[in-house]
């Protein structure tokens, strides 16, 4: 069995720059002006595709943000223990894509979507990780309870 991986500030830092790097690509790469001109149905069907997409990858790349930023703020003391457990979790439901609107999008813009879907799920990897190797440790209340029960049965 492996063991958990440990989150540090350093991790924590590197993965938050990726993510400053590729939102600022997911900017410019959605930026609809002038983008697809109106027209055939394709076009509208490829303007509904980047739209979607757009929106898609968007979220999930500010909620990976999010996520490290709390990780940050828990690292430089801004949050404790109880609160970064509690407010950063990741869903699972973001890393989905729709495969006929990836279609209809031009090559590099789809190859972007699936390089956040990648980095997404490397988050929730570690997120995921690090939270099972908190629930192997005893609550602070189980703690508590046992020591109430080793001083009754002595």
């Amino acid at each position: 069995m492996t063991e958990p991986a440990t989150i540090n500030p350093r991790i924590i830092e590197a993965l938050y720059c990726e993510a400053l790097v590729l939102s600022d690509e997911v900017r410019a790469a959605f930026t609809l002006s002038g983008r697809l001109e109106r027209g055939s149905e394709d076009e509208d069907l490829a303007r509904v595709a980047l739209s979607s997409e757009g929106l898609r990858t968007t979220t999930r790349m500010m909620h990976a943000v999010a996520w490290l930023l709390n990780h940050r703020a828990y690292f430089m003391g801004e949050i404790n223990h109880y609160q970064l457990h509690r407010h950063s979790r990741l869903s699972p439901d973001l890393r989905e894509s729709e495969p006929r609107h990836l279609a209809l999008l031009e090559p590099q813009v789809a190859d972007l979507v699936d390089t956040t879907r990648n980095f997404y799920e490397r988050l929730l990897r570690l997120d995921q990780s690090w939270r099972q190797g908190e629930e192997r440790q005893p609550s602070v209340i189980h703690r508590l309870c046992e020591r109430i029960e080793r001083r009754l049965a002595s």
